[in-house]
Parts: C-alpha cells; sequence; structure tokens
C-alpha cells in the first residue's frame, strides 16, 4: 500500500499575513525575500544548500551599471571568433557540450538581430538606471551601508592599439547611468608600479561600485531575514504548483504566492505551466587569495580589457575572475580555465599565488541576455525571476522590488513585460 502524502505545510504567520515561498537563496532569491518581506509578506525561502556556493557569492563583486547595453548584440556577433577560448579569449564552447551550447548559441544570434537589440537594450538600461538606488535602500535595509562601496572602477589596456581601440568602444557604447574619464599620468604610473605587464592607457568609472564582502553580505542578508521574522529551509524543490511546493523528500508547503528564483533549475520548475525558459549555464572561473594580501583595500576593481579578466579586492581576499563557457551546470569544471588565470595573473605580477583557492559556477543566462520576471500565466500565485546572467548582482535589489510590488499590484518603478518569458513563445 502507498503511504498517503503528507499534507502541506502552510507557512502564514498566526496573524495571517500574505505568505510566500521564495525558491533559490542566491542574491536574487534573497533580496526578493527580504523585499518581500519588508512589504509585510510572511516569507519562507527555499535553498537547496546549507552554504550555497552559487555564482551569486563567487562573482567579481562589480554592480555593473555600466553594462547598458545587452551581451546579446550585432557587436558580439562580429566579434565572436576572436573571443574564443581557444584564440586567448575568454569564451569557452567545449566540443563535448555542443548538444548544449549549440541551440542556445542559434537562440543567441536570433535575439542579437538589430531590432530585437534595441528593444533589449531599451529595457535593459531602464532597469540598470534603477540598480544603484535600489542597491543603496537595500544596504540601508540591511543596516550594513559599508557593504557597497560605490566608488567605481577601472580598466586598463596594455597596448597603444588595445588602448585606442577600447577607449573608442566605450566612448560609442552606452554606459547607462555611469561615466568614465582617462586616467591621468599619475593614476598609470601608480598602476605600473603595482603590475608587471606594461600599461599603455585606461579609464575611471563613476557610478559603478562593488560589494566589499560577499560573505559578509550573504550572512547579513540571512541574518536579517531570519531576525525580521522569516523561515529558512534547506531542501530540494520537485514541483511547483499554484500556491504549493513539493520538496524531494516529500515535503510540501503553501503558500498564497511562490516566487521561483533558482537560476539554472528554473525553466525545469516552470516547464510544466507550459514556459519556454530556454536558459544555459555560463560558468565563470576565480581564483582567489586569502585576506593577507599586498594589495591596497580601498582599490576599486580592475578590468584588465586584453585578457578579459576582472581584479577585485575583497575583506577576504584578492579576487580574479574572468570566463564565459558555455555548458551544463552538472559538467566538471575544466582545469584549463583556472591555468589560464594563473597565467595572466603571472604575466600581471599580481599577489595571487599557488594557495588560491579555485572557484567555477554556473551563471542563469537566457539567449537574449535579458532577466526573466513575471507572472505564471493561468495562476493566481506563481511568478519567477531569473536568468540575470552577468548581472545578478548588479540587479538582484531592484528585481526584488519589482516582484514585491508586481504581488502587491502596485505600479513598477519600470515595465516588466520586456522580462516576461512569453517572449520566448
Amino acid at each position: 500500500m502507498t503511504a498517503p502524502m503528507p499534507k502541506p505545510e502552510n507557512h502564514a504567520s498566526a496573524s495571517d499575513r500574505r505568505s510566500a515561498i521564495v525558491i533559490g537563496g542566491g542574491v536574487v532569491g534573497t533580496t526578493t525575500a527580504l523585499a518581500l518581506q519588508r512589504k509585510g509578506w510572511a516569507v519562507t525561502l527555499v535553498e537547496a544548500e546549507e552554504s550555497p556556493r552559487a555564482a551569486s557569492w563567487g562573482n567579481a563583486g562589480h554592480i555593473a551599471t555600466e553594462q547598458a547595453e545587452p551581451i546579446a548584440s550585432p557587436a558580439m556577433v562580429r566579434g565572436f571568433a576572436k573571443r574564443l577560448f581557444w584564440r586567448g579569449g575568454a569564451l569557452a564552447l567545449p566540443p563535448r557540450e555542443i548538444a548544449t551550447w549549440l541551440p542556445f548559441s542559434l537562440r543567441l544570434l536570433r535575439a542579437a538581430r538589430p531590432v530585437r537589440y534595441a528593444r533589449s537594450h531599451q529595457a535593459l538600461a531602464a532597469l540598470l538606471a534603477q540598480a544603484m538606488p535600489a542597491w543603496q535602500r537595500h544596504v540601508a535595509a540591511l543596516g550594513a551601508p559599508d557593504l557597497l562601496r560605490a566608488h567605481g572602477h577601472v580598466v586598463l589596456w596594455e597596448t597603444p592599439e588595445s588602448a585606442a581601440r577600447g577607449l573608442a568602444n566605450w566612448q560609442a557604447a552606452d554606459t547607462g547611468t555611469a561615466r568614465f574619464r582617462p586616467l591621468t599620468e599619475a593614476e598609470l604610473q601608480d598602476w605600473r608600479t603595482r603590475v608587471r605587464s606594461p600599461i599603455a592607457g585606461g579609464i575611471r568609472f563613476e557610478g559603478s561600485g562593488q560589494i566589499a564582502d560577499p560573505t559578509r553580505l550573504a550572512d547579513t542578508a540571512t541574518a536579517r531575514f531570519i531576525a525580521d521574522g522569516g523561515t529558512r529551509i534547506v531542501g530540494r524543490v520537485e514541483a511547483v504548483g499554484d500556491g504549493e511546493v513539493r520538496l524531494t523528500d516529500d515535503r510540501r508547503l503553501s503558500a498564497d504566492q511562490i516566487v521561483v528564483t533558482a537560476g539554472v533549475a528554473s525553466a525545469a520548475l516552470l516547464r510544466p505551466f507550459g514556459l519556454s525558459a530556454p536558459i544555459i549555464a555560463e560558468r565563470g572561473y576565480h581564483l582567489q587569495t586569502g585576506s593577507e594580501v599586498d594589495w591596497p583595500a580601498d582599490l576599486p576593481p580592475v578590468v584588465f580589457e586584453d585578457r578579459s579578466m576582472i581584479v577585485t579586492r575583497f575583506a577576504g581576499g584578492l579576487r580574479a575572475a574572468s570566463i564565459v563557457e558555455f555548458a551544463r551546470a552538472e559538467a566538471r569544471p575544466d582545469p584549463a580555465k583556472w591555468n589560464r588565470l594563473r597565467h595572466h595573473i603571472a604575466a600581471l605580477g599580481l599577489p595571487i599565488g599557488a594557495d588560491a583557492k579555485p572557484w567555477m559556477g554556473a551563471r542563469p543566462t537566457l539567449p537574449d541576455y535579458l532577466p526573466a520576471i513575471g507572472r505564471v500565466p493561468g495562476t493566481r500565485g506563481v511568478s519567477y525571476a531569473f536568468g540575470h546572467n552577468h548581472l545578478g548582482l548588479t540587479l538582484a535589489p531592484v528585481t526584488g522590488e519589482l516582484v514585491a510590488a508586481m504581488l502587491d499590484g502596485e505600479p513598477a518603478p519600470v515595465p516588466t513585460s520586456p522580462f516576461e518569458l512569453q517572449r520566448f513563445g
């Protein structure tokens, strides 16, 4: 005889507040849970792992307000071949993963057509314009404003040719609310004393920023969520229904609203509703030292653009991050990617030694490089927010505010229609 299924646990509070379950405890899920909580919702956050290592906490920590142009663009298509890993670039298309990345790449090419790109550009720029104010509100609500360092970032080039080309590209680009200026000769000389490779030119952005310490951000956000009455459950979600979530251990949870923020796992959870989410794991790699490192704590993130690598000083150490690898999320890491990072680190003379800890994580990426934010049609209480690619950290607080406004029936700061999954048919 089959044992009866347990009844769903109702996670509404004793005061019968509106209840919500947020699936996925990355930075988007956590900020969404907190945004709902601030609106008076009783929130349960379901996280697959006790100590998550998602892309949320392994990225460069950069608040990239300058990236107002989606990566799926005509310019990207024109420069595609030069970016390939085997040619020295950061774009890796592993032959063994062709069944994963080829269909995605074809969709990306369609998304990069001029008319569709223009629509995506307009939507992303509007969303990014709200990113830094949302971050300022978020860290203030956490009681930790020092977690946000809104002091810009630096881009460096190592040859006169790449400096001229890179400066021209940025001058022609839409940098959203961020602005930049050429580095002064004194600033260039300072960077020349810090790295071994010659520095031919550079620019300093204003209006972008970084997170001072990703680990403290995660711990502070979780502590605030729990202190304000949130419930955190560690478990893997097997299925989502209208107002109900089933975990792989047969536990069932119920709430007025379910929000899917599970990164690359979101597509499978939404498929039973008839929604197509052609997502891929865009895997990034990093190496990081410990906290005792000879690199000033007040230096901003620095992009070595010739190497497609960003270096960020955190409270916990110095991190070098790079690589765009299209593959399955569960595929084994490729040591060649860390070796490439080590080669760049050695060429630049950065203080990241053999004891640096390697990391690999999967950015959840959709072909048009826009996030997915919206409601599931035909349901009363299922919505989603995922697929933020390189901008998950940047857009997390504004995404949480958008979801909270959407569920409250309030006007959104920016239209969410361009981010609905119906765009994929």
